[in-house]
């Protein structure tokens, strides 16, 4: 698939499950955690230095952004979790917004594949364990994005990869890609996975 990342345009921000794109489209799903960086990923996948704006403040943001890629693919941005300081009314939101975008989502076969972030420095939270787990369950294809490798040196980012790949809960041939927005590793491979699951 031949793609022009120049032509993008944010669709729209989602606030209810009403407002989930339907057009037939393949979608590539961005999840992780508050501030472990899927703007700036999803920035520098396209290229772009602010379409996917970096919240001031983590967890703040609870909308589902459809970024419409030379309409052929749309990235989407779920709002991130575990972020401590949020209420239980908007952790109730954040709750029932990603858990429609998967469980009534009329068009969640659009959804070709999910990439899984994962803070390189810290591993997998709980929060991160029960989201794969999850992804598990309704069997949608994944991979696992270590991100801000660029702030560990040889040995950690050695060990970063050992446990990432070594936890039991993946399924067994899950890519693992390393990715700094700052030096832009792994974002070649993380274009590879996305064209690998959308050429289908």
């Amino acid at each position: 698939m031949k793609i022009n990342t120049n032509n993008v345009s944010l669709k729209i921000s989602a606030g209810k499950i009403s407002q989930l794109i339907h057009a037939p489209i393949p979608q590539i799903v961005f999840s992780g955690r508050s501030n472990v960086g899927k703007s700036s990923l999803i920035n520098s996948l396209l290229n772009r230095k602010d379409l996917a704006r970096v919240s001031s403040e983590p967890g703040k943001t609870i909308t589902i952004n459809f970024y419409n890629v030379d309409e052929k693919i749309y990235l989407v941005d779920l709002p991130g979790y575990g972020y401590a300081k949020r209420t239980n009314s908007d952790k109730m939101i954040w709750s029932n917004l990603v858990n429609g975008f998967f469980t009534q989502n009329e068009n969640i076969d659009l959804v070709k594949l999910v990439i899984q972030l994962v803070d390189s420095r810290i591993g997998y939270t709980n929060d991160d364990l029960d989201m794969i787990s999850f992804l598990n369950e309704t069997d949608l294809p994944y991979i696992i994005v270590a991100t801000k490798v660029d702030k560990l040196n040889k040995t950690q980012r050695e060990e970063s990869v050992t446990k990432l790949i070594s936890n039991k809960i993946l399924k067994q041939g899950t890519p693992i890609v390393l990715f700094s927005s700052q030096t832009k590793e792994g974002k070649d491979d993380i274009w590879r996975e996305i064209f690998n699951h959308t050429d289908k």
